[in-house]
């Protein structure tokens, strides 16, 4: 099965944890076919913090979505993740986008992410690698969904 996932980090060293993520996501959930570059984010929905780092990835994976879910936040916990703000600041974050064309709704897991057509972090990200990639529920592409989208803050690709 095809995930996106969402990779974000605005604590610590950004770019050191967002490898590892990487590296840890290959290795626990499966085989990555696509990542995106990294890009610099202003925060959202809590501004008063520092930028994050953002980055998608098209990963193949053998877990269903649930089990998919309970491994990234295992990879979240491993690099030190500590869930106290709704939006607050964070050393990794990773989200689950999309999972093939399932819409999922439960008491833990939105299948696609509830907020991904209104975030220019995830819409820059996610064009670079997919931008014709259907959303399940909306029936929009991501290049549709990045022109509509109604947030206008800072995306840029990342200079090291």
């Amino acid at each position: 099965m095809e995930t996106f996932l969402l990779l974000g980090a605005n604590l610590g060293d950004r770019v050191t944890t967002m490898g590892r993520a990487v590296e840890l996501i290959a290795q626990q959930v499966g085989k990555i076919i696509r990542q995106s570059s990294l890009y610099e984010t202003a925060p959202w929905g809590v501004t008063e913090q520092p930028s994050y780092l953002n980055q998608v990835l098209l990963v193949k994976t053998a877990l269903a979505p649930q089990p998919l879910l309970e491994h990234t936040q295992a990879i979240e916990y491993e690099l030190g993740r500590v869930r106290l703000d709704k939006w607050g600041a964070r050393l990794i974050d990773i989200d689950i986008l999309y999972y093939e064309q399932q819409a999922i709704r439960t008491e833990t897991l939105s299948i696609p992410h509830p907020y991904l057509h209104l975030r220019r972090f995830t819409l820059m990200p996610l064009m670079e690698i997919a931008p014709h990639y259907r959303h399940p529920v909306l029936q929009k592409t991501t290049q549709e969904l990045l022109n509509e989208c109604p947030d206008t803050s800072d995306v840029a690709i990342f200079n090291f």
